[in-house]
C-alpha cells in the first residue's frame, strides 16, 4: 500500500499585492477587466501571506489542493518565499477560473501531475449565458511510480472545488450550489462509470461553501454530493463538535464548509484514519478554538486563513510498473 497525505485548504486571497475588501460585490470589482481600483483593494501585508505559509510547512501534505489563489504565478512566489522553493513542491497546477475576482483552485504536489482537465467552460442550465462553476472543477491526476520511490505504479484523480458562497443568503444561493453538486457526480461518473465509480481511486474535496445541516434558511445545497453512496466525507469520523472548519463572526457559526471525499474504496482502505483539521492560524476572534496559534496570530488580521486545513492519509494499492 502507499500513503498519501492529502489536505484541501482554503488560503483566503493568496493575491501576488491586494485583497478585496470585506462585504464586496464580485460584479463590481471587476467590470471594466482587471483594474486595480484601491476602492476595491486593500494593501496585503507580509504578515498573513508568513502564517499561511507556516500552517502549510506544518500539515505537510504530498499533495495540497488550494482555493482562493490568484493564479500559478502568485502560488509559485509563494511557493518559494514561504515552502522552501521548488525542491519542497515541484509540482503546480492551476487554471485560470471564472471569478471575476481572480480567485482560482490550484495543486501543489510532490508527486508528479500527470493530468489536468479543466470545467470552466461548462454553463449554468438555468442561466445559459453564465459559468457554472464559479472557480472550476479541476481535475488532476496524481502518479506514483519508480521514479517517487515506489515499485509499482499507482494514481489518484483529484477533483478539486470551490463552489458558489452563501453571500447573498443560504437560500438565495442554495440553487448555484445544487447545480454544481450534481455536476460533479456527473464528471466524477463521466471519468469513471456510472455502475460503481466509488471503486475507482479518485477524490472530491474542497471549499464547498455550505454545510449539511438544515436550518431556518432551510436545506443543504450539496448533501446530494456530500452524502452519495460513492464517496465518504471522512471528516464526519470525528466527534460533531469537532468537525468544523471554517468560523463565521457574524453569526458566531462554527461550521464544516471544507470536505475530502474520497471514492468509497480509498476510504475503506483506510477505515479507521481519522482527519486532522489544522486550526493553529486561525484569528483569536475564533474563540471555541483554545489550543495553540502560531506567534503574531491576530484578533482578525494577521491570520492563515478564515478556514481551516483538512487533511486525510489515503491508503492508495500499487499496482505493477
Amino acid at each position: 500500500m502507499t500513503t498519501l497525505r492529502l489536505a484541501t485548504f482554503n488560503v483566503e486571497n493568496l493575491f501576488a499585492r491586494w485583497r478585496f475588501k470585506e462585504g464586496l460585490d464580485p460584479a463590481t470589482a471587476n467590470s471594466r477587466g482587471w483594474i486595480v481600483d484601491q476602492t476595491h483593494f486593500e494593501e496585503l501585508g507580509m504578515d498573513d501571506k508568513a502564517i499561511t505559509g507556516a500552517a502549510v510547512r506544518e500539515i505537510k501534505a504530498d499533495v495540497l489542493c488550494l482555493e482562493e489563489v490568484e493564479n500559478v504565478d502568485t502560488l509559485k512566489h509563494f511557493r518559494a518565499q514561504a515552502l522552501g522553493g521548488r525542491a519542497q513542491y515541484p509540482y503546480v497546477a492551476g487554471v485560470d477560473g471564472n471569478d471575476p475576482r481572480l480567485i482560482d483552485v490550484a495543486v501543489l504536489s510532490k508527486l508528479p501531475i500527470t493530468r489536468i482537465r479543466s470545467y470552466q467552460h461548462l454553463m449554468d442550465p438555468e442561466s445559459p449565458t453564465e459559468p457554472l462553476f464559479s472557480r472550476d472543477c479541476l481535475e488532476v491526476d496524481i502518479e506514483f511510480g519508480p521514479d517517487a520511490g515506489y515499485d509499482g505504479t499507482t494514481s489518484v484523480t483529484l477533483f478539486v472545488n470551490h463552489f458558489k458562497s452563501m453571500l447573498g443568503g443560504r437560500a438565495q444561493t442554495r440553487g448555484r450550489r445544487q447545480r454544481q453538486a450534481a455536476k460533479v457526480k456527473e464528471i466524477v461518473a463521466g471519468r469513471f462509470g456510472t455502475e460503481a465509480p466509488g471503486e475507482h481511486p479518485f477524490v472530491v474535496l474542497g471549499d464547498l461553501n455550505d454545510y449539511l445541516e438544515a436550518d431556518g434558511d432551510g436545506a443543504s445545497g450539496i448533501d446530494q454530493l456530500v452524502t452519495w453512496d460513492q464517496v465518504e466525507n471522512v471528516v464526519a469520523r470525528l466527534p460533531q463538535d469537532e468537525r468544523w472548519t471554517h468560523f463565521w463572526d457574524g453569526g458566531d457559526e462554527y461550521r464544516q464548509l471544507d470536505y475530502i471525499l474520497p471514492a468509497t474504496s480509498l476510504a475503506l482502505a483506510a477505515p479507521h484514519a481519522l482527519p486532522e483539521i489544522f486550526r493553529k492560524g486561525m484569528p483569536l476572534r475564533a474563540v471555541k478554538y483554545t489550543g495553540p496559534r502560531f506567534p503574531g496570530v491576530g484578533p482578525d488580521k494577521p491570520k492563515a486563513s478564515d478556514h481551516c486545513p483538512v487533511i486525510f492519509e489515503l491508503e492508495l494499492p500499487q499496482t505493477t510498473a
